[in-house]
């Protein structure tokens, strides 16, 4: 019985390499998926315009039916009689929070936010969901949410790395020096 043997070489696909023995995917950075889009931001491809219709539906079907949530909580303070007070501080709270996650939100997609600021505001955006709901409806009117931003990123990187990889042609111990 003749044994098997083991190979150190890890076994390669075709979906690695083409026919030529180059890599399949090209080298350099990749881009940063975003959420409900991918990667399809970087060429339009792959649904990219079904997809930014989709998302501004989703968007605005949820904010909707957070919407309504939100009145039938309004109405469940209204039959508990807490009092008018009660009633205007809960509206003035959700709309002052929305108002803010929508700031917060919108500003998210031009400029990395602060991590530690995220961490802190995290309760403030959770009360104030319709306003980051609202904002991602209306920038998908534009483009992807945070296209922008991961777009000058990217080329940014692609440019680093092709000034990092382009190579000098001669020797450079020939070359003339200025006087």
């Amino acid at each position: 019985m003749r044994t098997r043997r083991r190979s150190h070489n890890r076994p390669v696909s075709a979906a690695e390499n083409d026919p030529n023995g180059t890599p399949a995917t090209p080298a350099g950075p990749r881009p940063e998926p975003i959420r409900f889009f991918g990667t399809t931001w970087v060429d339009h491809s792959g649904g990219y315009t079904a997809r930014r219709v989709g998302v501004a539906a989703g968007s605005l079907a949820a904010a909707a039916a957070a919407c309504l949530v939100l009145r039938i909580a309004y109405d469940g303070l209204r039959i508990a009689d807490v009092g008018s007070f009660v009633s205007l501080l809960m509206i003035v709270m959700f709309a002052i929070c929305s108002s803010l996650a929508f700031r917060h939100t919108w500003s998210a997609f031009t400029t990395r936010p602060d991590p530690d600021r995220q961490a802190s505001l995290r309760g403030l955006l959770a009360i104030g969901f319709v306003g980051s709901l609202l904002a991602y409806f209306l920038r998908t009117f534009t483009e992807a949410p945070g296209e922008k931003l991961h777009r000058a990123e990217y080329d940014k990187a692609r440019a680093e790395y092709e000034k990092r990889t382009t190579r000098r042609s001669g020797n450079p111990s020939k070359k003339r020096r200025r006087s």
